[in-house]
């Protein structure tokens, strides 16, 4: 990876891992709401400069997340103690945050979480906030 790649990668990472932290913090979801429509702006500004490589952090963007919600750098690796590269419900119990929005975001109801599901619920939690935060008439 070149140094050039690195700097969009990195901020992909930070600004999806600060998304992914929104379930955790319900508490204050107007604040993250806003938080997250200026990260999501950047996450897809970082993405399309990164291209393919915002596929392979998916694991780096979940350490960002649960350092963002001091999660103690809890990885997916670290999250998927089977190595299977999916994440069950029983597995997500060790992060609050997954383990509340897991069903959510399992789609096809098989009762694993594949990285590909947990970056569309994201996304689909990123449009969700942009759409809050627009004004009728405007």
């Amino acid at each position: 990876m070149t140094i050039r790649n690195r700097k969009p990668l990195i901020a992909l990472i930070v600004a999806a891992g600060s998304v992914l932290a929104i379930p955790a913090m319900a508490q204050s979801a107007q604040h993250s709401a806003a938080q997250a429509q200026t990260q999501a702006a950047q996450a897809q500004q970082a993405a399309a400069q990164a291209g393919d490589a915002a596929d392979t952090a998916s694991g780096a963007a979940a350490q960002a997340s649960a350092q963002a919600n001091g999660g103690g750098g809890q990885t997916w690796a670290s999250v998927d103690t089977d190595g299977n590269g999916t994440i069950s419900k029983a597995e997500s119990q060790v992060n609050a945050g997954l383990a509340q929005v897991f069903d959510q975001a399992d789609t096809n109801k098989d009762g694993e979480l594949s990285p590909d599901e947990y970056k569309a619920y994201v996304a689909a939690q990123q449009g969700a906030a942009a759409g809050n935060g627009a004004q009728p008439g405007k």
